[in-house]
C-alpha cells in the first residue's frame, strides 16, 4: 500500500505508563470514517498475592522494529484505519499497565481480530523477557511463554 494511504501505525516501548483515552484520540483524531475501536490493556498480575513487581526487559531497537513488522502484517491483513502497539519495560508492579493495542476500523470484526492477532504475538513471540520479584524478597527466574498461549498464536 502506498504511504500515502497507509493506516497511521504507532509503535513505541517505553518504561513510562500510558494514558488510554490519549492514545486513542490520538489514533482517530479528525476520523469520521471509523466505525469500530477494539483497545486492549493488559495489567501485571499479583500471582496469587506472592509478586512484587514483573521485570520487563527488551533489546531496544530490535524489538520495536520486529513489532513494526508484525503489526504491518495486520495492517495487510485486515482493513484498519490505525493500529496503535505500546509496550512497557522496566519494573511494572501489579494492577500497573503492561501493553496496549489498539485497533481501528470500518467494522468491529476486523479491529477485533486484528487486536487478538497482536497481542496473540505480544504474549508468545515479541523480543521480550520478563522475570518476577516477589514479595519474599526473591527474583524467580524468567517467566516462559505458556502452552496455551502459544496455542493461540497458532491460529494465525
Amino acid at each position: 500500500m502506498p504511504a500515502s494511504s497507509r493506516p497511521p501505525c504507532t509503535i513505541r516501548i517505553q518504561s513510562e505508563p500510558f494514558d488510554i483515552p490519549a492514545e486513542t484520540a490520538r489514533l482517530t483524531a479528525g476520523r469520521t470514517d471509523i466505525g469500530g475501536i477494539v483497545t486492549f490493556a493488559g495489567l501485571c498480575r499479583d500471582e496469587g498475592g506472592r509478586l512484587k513487581a514483573l521485570e520487563l526487559e527488551h533489546y531496544p531497537g530490535m524489538a520495536e522494529e520486529e513489532i513494526a513488522r508484525v503489526a504491518e502484517s495486520a495492517l495487510a491483513r485486515w482493513p484498519l484505519m490505525g493500529l496503535t502497539a505500546i509496550h512497557r519495560h522496566g519494573l511494572i508492579k501489579p494492577g500497573e499497565d503492561i501493553v496496549l493495542v489498539i485497533a481501528a476500523s470500518a467494522h468491529r470484526r476486523a479491529a477485533f481480530e486484528a487486536a487478538d492477532f497482536m497481542m496473540d504475538y505480544l504474549k508468545t513471540r515479541a523480543p521480550f523477557w520478563k522475570r518476577e520479584h516477589l514479595l519474599d524478597g526473591s527474583t524467580g527466574g524468567w517467566v516462559e511463554a505458556k502452552a496455551e498461549d502459544d496455542a493461540a498464536a497458532a491460529r494465525w
